[in-house]
This record gives structure tokens, C-alpha cells and sequence, in this order.
């Protein structure tokens, strides 16, 4: 379980200086830390949008269903406090999509596609 505490640092030390931070292939990165993903993808979202996040496109690693199911936590405050296994991300445009998941494959990393924009606001799970 140690391991998956760690895991998420090592995208943020493989993106600083890669080609797609320097155009404008990526709108928003949302470093997703305390707060979840309900407390940090807004931040970087427009006022008039917000995001649907499909729960079946990632594995939520082992340590936090420990945690869910041996603290008897309840699934939206495991959302509003842990990363859930997604430790970033990047919002792109439908057209960028597939560039911006080899880039980041290339590097070793999973990068499930989760969720899209659309207007409103706030996190929606479904």
C-alpha cells in the first residue's frame, strides 16, 4: 500500500518542459490533492463550465479502498478528501486527446481518458 501513497508524484516530475505544456494543446492542469477531484478540477475550469468524470475509466489503487472499507467512509467524502488514484489533469480539447495520451504513455504512465466538460459547473460523477 506504501507504494501507492507515491505513485502520483512521478507524472508531475515527467511533464515540467515537455512540448505539450508550451502550446496550447493543454487548457488546464488540476493538480488533484487534498480536495479530491470535486475541490480541484473547478479551479481551472471557466466559470460557465464544468466536468463529468466517468468512475469506471480507473482502478481506485488498493490504499483507498483500505481506507474506504476499514473506516467505513462514505464514497463522496472518500472524492472530497483523496485523489482516488488520479493524481492530475489535464483538460484538452476532443481534438488533442489521443496526443496527449501517448505523450504521456510514451513517459510510462497510465492516462485514462475520465471525464468531459460541459457547461455548468462543478464535478459530476456518473
Amino acid at each position: 500500500l506504501g507504494y501507492g501513497l507515491l505513485r502520483s508524484g512521478l507524472l508531475r516530475r515527467s511533464l515540467p518542459g515537455h512540448a505539450l505544456l508550451a502550446g496550447d494543446t493543454i487548457h488546464g492542469l488540476a493538480h488533484i490533492t487534498g480536495g479530491g477531484i470535486p475541490g480541484n478540477l473547478p479551479r481551472v475550469l471557466p466559470d460557465r463550465l464544468g466536468a463529468i468524470v466517468d468512475r469506471s475509466t480507473w482502478e481506485v489503487p488498493a490504499v483507498f479502498r483500505a481506507l474506504r472499507e476499514g473506516g467505513a467512509v462514505e464514497r463522496d467524502e472518500m472524492d472530497r478528501v483523496f485523489n482516488m488514484g488520479i493524481g492530475m489533469i489535464a483538460v484538452v480539447s476532443e481534438a488533442d486527446v489521443d496526443a496527449v495520451v501517448d505523450a504521456a504513455r510514451l513517459r510510462g504512465h497510465g492516462a485514462p481518458v475520465i471525464g468531459r466538460i460541459h457547461e455548468g459547473s462543478g464535478v459530476q460523477y456518473e
